[in-house]
Formats: structure tokens, C-alpha cells, sequence
């Protein structure tokens, strides 16, 4: 139906995701910015008004936007807390307002204004018919202050006071009010989702000796990946093994009397994806790793990886849930030419779905029932998006701390899809992104587009599953400028460790895999060894940690410099108490130098100023000034560089460090 007194019509808000089909992302405590199209017929006067309530909260709380150009207005609110929000667009002619603008410019023009005072007067008395009884007296005044005034200027000074504007916006007539269509949604999440920072182990490597490790061995090791500043650790599946095709060495279908498998080949006869491998320890012991991890500042984060072995209870008790073939032989996994003889695959579309769609549930909150809060979701591409939506909302009604990395190194649109269904990460193409024009375009896909709105990437040099080339060939610097840009790129991002940790480049003949791969038998790591980067990287994870421009990932700002073997970019709080810089060498075999322009007057300084730039890896100082800085990178001592910025310099005093 057609409301004639609605006369604002509202267009193009944003953020808005699909239409609003999916809700928009942001971080406990971060500011929400809406814009919009509001305007209408005529020449009269517009407000328009960001609306915006909790999804518990029955009331809205209502913000005044500010114009900008072109009918486009703004606002903001602070999503302060967890959980899902709405948010709106209003708008309204406002005739007091129009009324305010006309009695200007008929001052400025001479004319006469006796009765349009009269008309004010006239509307302040209208908008009191519809205020509560304690705002009386309010408009009551305002009247009086005009109505007594002798001379007209003085009063048409009152009457034009912003304050007496804003009070009339306040209590306009509701039946006058347009709305966007759609209440949007916004879902926030707390502040790990945003920045976190992700160490990927085998359990069953950290043992003692040649045995089987345990959590109880692992957890000796917490203290230790504490120091190196990591926030998440991360286990690959921790539940019983199957036997039925079992993985030895290097991927071999043949596995030897001592070959442990893989743990993504999940379950056996000692159980499934609820169950702890014996190995491994007891439920009691998985529960002492993760209050371990909690008092180091570590939380737990587990592989959530919905497949089985062939020999899961899941098969003998549900055969409904799997492909058989037409010899009767269960269809295991295949993305040809590969080949998973050892994992079987559900049948997301078999007649029993509901039930099975069911128990995967089931398995996700046993693990939030322990503890768990976080988890990495193996394989997700392969699975329907509506059952991952349909789990995410199912999970945060009573979880919204809950937080989901979707591993999915596959086609674009799908993985923004993912995301879009509810995953809180998504792993990138950064793996492959080497040259200086690949990270840049690469990044500005992330940053600036409608991704942002909703994809948060998490930056991994490598995986269990992949040896980029990169590391491969290109020594130990090629793991620390990886590791340099992973850090200071993206706030969320993880290394596979400690086959990084050690630089461990060995990979299968032309694939980009491990050699020997700690996915098919238990790893005994050299912690001790001199190739280690433990050091580098907690130097690198506390410089993180303690730049509140590196927390987020869309601020990040390239800068030009003529070379393009060096990339270099800056991020920087919203009030310039934190400026960072980084340099990173992208040829790891020879020394590279270039200038590089700074954008002096966005940071406040002005060409005649000079700045120091403090080098936080090596503790070294310099100063520029001006535009055009020089910048050198030898891959052999240092490839990269993370500046903090001191923009004050001033006094000859401010220069005593390098006399």
C-alpha cells in the first residue's frame, strides 16, 4: 500500500551482503559505518536516521547521519558486544528544519519575517502535542523565548538554534517516517576471530623417545609455543584411526605393521569422531591440555573433519549415509587423478540427511561440551553450504564465541560462499601470491571490495598438505619473508609447525608436498637445531602483539617504490598513535634496494620534517625525510624490515640518539 506522506525514498545501503541475504561481519568493539541514498521530491529538507538494536532488544536506538555529496549520507554505531544485530535506514521531510532554512535566506534577502516566526511558533506547539508530559515544559520555553522577544532578529536568532532543530527531529511524526525495506543483519564476533595467531601440530609427534606422543607430552610444549607469542593451537584430529586401508609412508597404500595412518582417516573399532585416541590419552588428559593452554594464553582449536575411514562405526551402523558401488564395496574419496582409499565420504544427499545432518551436529557440540571453542573445518568446499548454515546458526544460539576457519583452497565464488553461510576464516591464496603485483592485487581483492564485509583471510606460508615452491627453493630467507608478510598482512595467520619452524624445504619430485610428510608417520623434531626461526618468530608474533595496527587486516595501505623484487606497505590506528611499515625482500637470493614514496602529508608530516623510522626485528634506527626514502634489503642478513613510525621530530634534542 502506498503511504502518500512518505515522500523519502532510501536506496543503496551499505554494507549490505546479497541483498541482505547474509549478515555483514564485524569484531566485538568495532565501529559499524552505514551509507545510504535518502532523498526526495522537491527542495523540502531531509534527515535520515542509522537504526540499530541487539537481535534480543525490542527497541531501536536511533543515530542522525551526516550528508555527504549526492543524496549519500552516513553513520556509525559500536557493535560492543557478541551475537547477531539489526540495523535500518530511515528518513523523513523534515519540515522545521526546511522552515529554519527558509527564514535564513529571507533574513539574508531583507524580507520581512514577522508571520514566519509566527509559522515557527505555530510548529514548536504542533510536535508538543506529541512529546511525553516530562517534555512539556521543554517546548513550552522554547515558544516563550521567541514569542518574548521584542525584536525579531533576536528571535529569529532562537528560533534558529541547532539545538531547537535537532529537538524537532527528535519527535517527528511517525506516519511521515520512510524505511528501508529490510532489516540487515550483522553478526559479531569477539576479538579472536579478528586476530589470532595459529600454531598447527601432530599430537602424536611430541612424544619422548620413538613412541606415540601424547597430550600429556604436548602439553610440556605449551609453555614453550606460548613464548613464541601463538594464541591458537591447532591439532589435527585427535580420534581413533582406521585400519581398512590404511596410509603408510609417503602416501603408500601399503602400509607397514608400525605405520600410524593418517588422522583425517577417522575412525575404527576404539571408535569415532567423539572418541580420543587411545594413544593420544584419555578424555581427562585432553581437558588438562586445554586449562594448560588457557593459563599460557593458548586456547585449543580442533580439526572438525566430517569423513570416516571405511572401518567408523558409522558404516556398519548407517550404511544409508555412504555411496556403495555397484559391487557392493563402499566409494571412497576421489578428486582425480588422486585418490583417498583410506577416507570414505557421507552422502550429504542419501534419503537420510535430516538424521545424518543430525549427528554431524552431535560431534560439533560434544567438542564445545569439552571446551572447545574453536575449530578448523577440513575440506568444507565439499559439503553443501546450507548444512554448514544451518550448523553455525544451530551452534551460536547458545555459542556465539564460537569460531570456525574454513580450510577450502578451491574456487573463488565458493569460497565466499563459506564465508558468506557463517565461517569466521577462510584460509587464502596467499600460499601461491609471490611477486609484488600478485600480493598487491591479490590483497586490494580483499580490502577494498564487498569481501571485507564478510571474508576474513588467515594467511598460511604453508600447510601438512602443501610446500610452495617458494619455501622449497628459496632457503631460509624465503621462510622469513613469508612468514614476515603472513604476520603483518593479514591479523589472523598460522604456519604448520615445526616443519617451519626449521625450514624444512624437502618436498616429493615436482609436487608441492612434503617429503617423508608428517601426515602419513610420526615426525621427531630437532627443536634445538640451529636452523630453528623460534626466536625470529616470537620476536615477529611480539612486535604483533604489540602494534595495535597490525590487529586488523583493512587498514593496509601499499605504497610505491621502484623495484618491484620489494613490496612495501603501511598500516596505521585511526588516530596516528601507531603508524607501521614494512619492507620485505621478495628475491631470496640476492640484495635489493629502492625508493620508496611516503604519503608524508596523510601521516601529519610536512616536507621540512624529519622522522624516524624504528626497525623492531633488528632494533636499528633511521631517519627519513620527505617523500623519497631509500630502502635495502639483503636476504643474507635480514629480507624484511617492520618500522614503527615516530612522527614527532622536531627539536635538534629529538637527534641526541645519533650524535
Amino acid at each position: 500500500m502506498i503511504e502518500g506522506r512518505k515522500r523519502v525514498s532510501i536506496e543503496a545501503v551499505s554494507p549490505e551482503v546479497d541483498c541482505g541475504r547474509f549478515p555483514v561481519k564485524r569484531i566485538a568493539g568495532e565501529k559499524v559505518e552505514v551509507e545510504a541514498h535518502v532523498f526526495a521530491d522537491g527542495h523540502d529538507q531531509v534527515v535520515a536516521c542509522l537504526m540499530y538494536r541487539k537481535a534480543d532488544e525490542v527497541s531501536w536506538n536511533r543515530v542522525f547521519m551526516s550528508p555527504l555529496e549526492n543524496d549519500r549520507w552516513t553513520g556509525s554505531f559500536q557493535a560492543d558486544e557478541m551475537g547477531a544485530w539489526f540495523y535500518t535506514v530511515c528518513g523523513w521531510i523534515d519540515h522545521f528544519l526546511t522552515w529554519q532554512e527558509d527564514l535564513k535566506k529571507r533574513i539574508y534577502a531583507g524580507q520581512e519575517i514577522e508571520q514566519e516566526l509566527l509559522i515557527g511558533v505555530e510548529m514548536i506547539k504542533e510536535a508538543r502535542s506529541r512529546v511525553d508530559e516530562d517534555a512539556d515544559e521543554i517546548f513550552d520555553g522554547w515558544c516563550r523565548s521567541i514569542e518574548g522577544q521584542e525584536d525579531g532578529f533576536r528571535a529569529a536568532r532562537i528560533a534558529l538554534s541547532p539545538e531547537l532543530g535537532i529537538l524537532m527531529s527528535r519527535y517527528v511524526e511517525e506516519d511521515r517516517i520512510s524505511f528501508y525495506e529490510k532489516e540487515l543483519v550483522l553478526w559479531v564476533d569477539r576479538e579472536k576471530a579478528g586476530f589470532s595467531t595459529w600454531y598447527e601440530v601432530f599430537p602424536r609427534s611430541w612424544g619422548e623417545g620413538e613412541g606415540h606422543g601424547t597430550f600429556a607430552d604436548l602439553e610440556k610444549q605449551i609453555p614453550e609455543i606460548s613464548r613464541m607469542g601463538f594464541d591458537v593451537l591447532y591439532l589435527s584430529p585427535i580420534h581413533p584411526i582406521g585400519m581398512i586401508n590404511r596410509k603408510g609412508r609417503n602416501n603408500s597404500i601399503t602400509a607397514g605393521p608400525d605405520s600410524p595412518g593418517s588422522p583425517w582417516a577417522i575412525g575404527s573399532v576404539e571408535g569415532g569422531h567423539k572418541s580420543i585416541h587411545p594413544q593420544l590419552g584419555r578424555e581427562e588428559d585432553f581437558l588438562s591440555l586445554i586449562r594448560c593452554s588457557k593459563e599460557w594464553g593458548m586456547e585449543i582449536a580442533l580439526d572438525l573433519a566430517f569423513q570416516c575411514s571405511p572401518d567408523h562405526p558409522y558404516v556398519k551402523e548407517h550404511p544409508e549415509w555412504f555411496r556403495w558401488r555397484p559391487d557392493g564395496v563402499i566409494q571412497y574419496a576421489e578428486n582425480p587423478p588422486k585418490k583417498y582409499e583410506d577416507i570414505v565420504p557421507f552422502d550429504f544427499e542419501c534419503q537420510d540427511w535430516q538424521a545424518l545432518w543430525d549427528e554431524l551436529g552431535s560431534i560439533l557440540f560434544h567438542w564445545i561440551d569439552m571446551g572447545v571453542r574453536i575449530f578448523r573445518v577440513d575440506n568444507p568446499h565439499t559439503k553443501p553450504f546450507a548444512f554448514w548454515e544451518w550448523l553455525f546458526n544451530s551452534a551460536r544460539k547458545d555459542h556465539p564465541d564460537v569460531i570456525f576457519l574454513s580450510e577450502a583452497f578451491t574456487r573463488p565464488r565458493v569460497m565466499s560462499r563459506l564465508a558468506k553461510v557463517g565461517f569466521s576464516q577462510s584460509y587464502t591464496y596467499f600460499t601461491w601470491r609471490n611477486t609484488k603485483s600478485e600480493l598487491q592485487t591479490y590483497l586490494e581483492e580483499l580490502i577494498r571490495g564487498e569481501l571485507r564485509e564478510y571474508f576474513r583471510p588467515n594467511f598460511w606460508p604453508n600447510t601438512p598438505d602443501i610446500l610452495p615452491q617458494f619455501l622449497q627453493f628459496g632457503g631460509r630467507a624465503a621462510f622469513v619473508s613469508r612468514l614476515v608478510l603472513a604476520a603483518t598482512l593479514s591479523s589472523n595467520y598460522g604456519i604448520y609447525g615445526p616443519a617451519f619452524d626449521l625450514c624444512v624445504s624437502e618436498a616429493m619430485e615436482d609436487r608441492e608436498e612434503y617429503a617423508d610428510s608428517e601426515k602419513y608417520e610420526i615426525k621427531r623434531w630437532d627443536l634445538n637445531s640451529p636452523a630453528s626461526l623460534r626466536d625470529f618468530i616470537e620476536r615477529v608474533n611480539r612486535i604483533r602483539n604489540e602494534n595495535p595496527a597490525l590487529w586488523k587486516t583493512f587498514n593496509l595501505k601499499f605504497y610505491e617504490v621502484d623495484n618491484d623484487q620489494i613490496i612495501f606497505f603501511e598500516k596505521r590506528t585511526e588516530d596516528l598513535s601507531n603508524v607501521v611499515m614494512v619492507a620485505v625482500n621478495l628475491d631470496p637470493f640476492h640484495r635489493q634496494s629502492g625508493t620508496v614514496r611516503v604519503p608524508i602529508g596523510d601521516l601529519g608530516i610536512s616536507s621540512e620534517d624529519s622522522y624516524m623510522l624504528h626497525e623492531l626485528i633488528s632494533d636499528e634506527r633511521c631517519l627519513w625525510q620527505g617523500e623519497f626514502n631509500r630502502v635495502d634489503l639483503d636476504p643474507g642478513i635480514l629480507p624484511a624490515g617492520i618500522f614503527i613510525v615516530n612522527r614527532t621530530l622536531r627539536k635538534e634534542s629529538d637527534f641526541d640518539y645519533f650524535m
